[in-house]
């Protein structure tokens, strides 16, 4: 990753005799390849630029896509509400662009497993070369074009990731897939498709510690004497919504009943 003095970042894939070329000049692959991180670098035209390797939240607010990613506000809070662990099986459906496909990977590790379904080949072969971009030999990474709509082969899982637009009928296939005290996790956009899933979760009363929550990411403005929050913020992305299944035959106090 290049960085330029505003904080533009600019991801290059390094080749040996390729060239970089951007508004600010030019400057030759080999010129950095092997290079140490934080270095500085001059462009043709004498402007200096940073090299960095990529964060994943850089490679993933710049990555080619087809469709919205789950931002990385977002993938932060799903690992942590769904206690994304080294060593699960988590299953992810909407494999969309690969952006939190790439973080369960580094979460599970390479004892872990990820394994994502998705029914548009396109998809699936646009996220492939994203998630091998970044991580060239994903060995853990198993992809279906599958339709979890008609049911989970995949079984059991420690964790289920929907990114889907109607994550409620997955719900009686998540109860014969995720093993007692799995967590599902669900990522909508409207509130509706939100409340839809929580309905859905509570039906049966096979779910517990079910909760909706949305994030919001406010950077503040630091310089000398000015201190204010930065004119944009990014606020509503999605609903995230969690819940925890119980062992079969298990009693559930519902509060508000």
């Amino acid at each position: 990753m290049l960085l330029d003095g505003q904080g533009n970042r600019h991801l290059v894939s390094l080749r040996t005799g390729g060239r970089f070329v951007c508004h600010r000049g030019g400057l030759l692959h080999d010129d950095l390849i092997g290079s140490e991180e934080g270095r500085q670098v001059r462009t043709s035209t004498g402007q200096v630029l940073l090299v960095f390797r990529p964060r994943l939240i850089d490679f993933s607010l710049e990555m080619p896509r087809h469709t919205g990613i789950v931002y990385p506000k977002d993938q932060a809070v799903l690992l942590m509400w769904a206690d994304v662990y080294p060593g699960a099986t988590v299953l992810e459906a909407g494999l969309g662009s690969g952006s939190l496909t790439l973080a369960l990977l580094r979460a599970v590790g390479e004892q872990g497993r990820v394994v994502c379904y998705e029914i548009r080949p396109d998809f699936i072969q646009l996220a492939l070369t994203n998630i091998r971009r970044f991580m060239p030999t994903p060995a853990h990474l198993l992809i279906r074009e599958h339709d979890i709509y008609g049911g989970i082969p995949d079984k059991p899982i420690d964790r289920l990731l929907l990114d889907l637009a109607e994550p409620w009928r997955v719900v009686p296939h998540a109860l014969e897939a995720l093993r007692p005290g799995g967590m599902l996790a669900a990522y909508t956009p409207s509130i509706i498709q939100a409340q839809q899933t929580v309905e859905a979760l509570e039906r049966g009363g096979e779910f517990t510690q079910i909760e909706t929550l949305e994030t919001f990411y406010r950077p503040w403005y630091m310089r000398d004497a000015a201190v204010r929050p930065v004119q944009q913020m990014v606020a509503h992305t999605a609903f995230l919504t969690f819940a925890r299944r119980l062992a079969p035959g298990a009693w559930q106090w519902h509060p508000n009943r």
